[in-house]
């Protein structure tokens, strides 16, 4: 394994964006899922703007369904940040975008953005803060939710308080055992990419999960903290998340 103690001076921004999202239905039949409108804006530009906030060394975009809209409409740089992009050729699920990022990712510590999410006013800078602090291979952001059923929508965490260290993560848990939701909003140390071989298949979706390659981590003794990031946070799956 790669030593996991890479100072963050270089982080990167992964943002996903290659899945056409089959549950909005018409919405995506000719629209790539990033792309509808949030607000005021495309739903991709909140995690574009996340990572300047952050003052990134270089944006990587994962796409796919619809590919051609987002580079169209984005170019090479936003907001005088560079932009490069990786195809997914086939959906294949989250840890597979990642994987296929690993070239361009090179050899930087990168935060996971997901292109489908917004976050009103996250605290991304404490999170950064707690990755250089503890050297740890990952920091999960996570949201305190008022029901709890919405954690099938992701993953739950179950973590040691007083350490802010996760001992399990949980992949769409039918009963939660708390009112935690893990987000895609992650800082990972490069050294992640040595566990995705590893990650098991999920055998409903058939793909490998972004919970369970982080529990490949965890299980193998690699410190990952979490960050509480915000109060209030979609993740947008349904007809109704956008409206």
């Amino acid at each position: 394994m790669k030593d996991s103690s890479t100072k963050s001076s270089n982080l990167k921004s992964l943002i996903l964006a290659g899945g056409r999202g089959k549950r909005l239905k018409h919405k995506t039949t000719e629209t790539n899922k990033c792309m509808l409108k949030f607000g005021q804006k495309y739903l991709i530009e909140y995690s574009l703007e996340n990572a300047v906030k952050l003052d990134v060394e270089e944006i990587v975009i994962v796409v796919g369904y619809l590919a051609e809209q987002i580079i169209n409409t984005f170019g090479n740089s936003y907001c005088g940040i560079t932009i490069k992009y990786v195809i997914q050729w086939e959906q294949k699920g989250l840890v597979d975008a990642i994987k296929c990022s690993q070239n361009i990712i090179g050899k930087s510590n990168f935060i996971l953005l997901l292109g489908d999410e917004f976050f009103l006013k996250p605290d991304l800078e404490n999170m950064v803060s707690v990755f250089d602090k503890t050297k740890s291979l990952a920091v999960c952001g996570m949201i305190n939710v008022d029901d709890i059923s919405q954690i099938s929508k992701t993953y739950s965490i179950l973590f040691d308080k007083e350490k802010k260290q996760i001992m399990r993560l949980i992949e769409k848990p039918k009963s939660p055992q708390n009112s935690f939701m893990g987000t895609g909003n992650i800082i990972f140390n490069n050294a992640i990419f040595d566990f995705i071989e590893m990650t098991p298949i999920n055998q409903i979706r058939n793909e490998k999960e972004l919970p369970d390659l982080i529990q490949c981590a965890i299980d193998d003794g690699q410190l990952v903290m979490y960050n509480l990031l915000t109060s209030k946070y979609v993740n947008v799956n349904t007809l109704e998340d956008i409206t």
